[in-house]
């Protein structure tokens, strides 16, 4: 499954929620610094979908606040 996700870093609560877009809103306590935002995206997301974080990659938007997330 491909979900797109727009990731807010520097949050003080990390959660995730619906976006009105169909897509996702992650906002994450990590800055977006030598990954960090990414590993913690990657762990939200794993525990929200209830599979192993190396079932959850991302696809394209890496560096960027944008990103197309594949799980499972």
């Amino acid at each position: 499954m491909l979900v797109r996700v727009r990731v807010k870093p520097n949050a003080r609560q990390a959660r995730i929620e619906a976006a009105p877009d169909g897509g996702l809103t992650a906002w994450l306590k990590s800055p977006p610094v030598e990954g960090r935002a990414n590993a913690e995206l990657i762990e939200l997301l794993a525990e929200r979908f209830r599979v192993p974080r190396s079932e959850v990659r991302i696809r394209a938007g890496r560096t960027g606040r944008s990103k197309l997330v594949e799980i499972g």
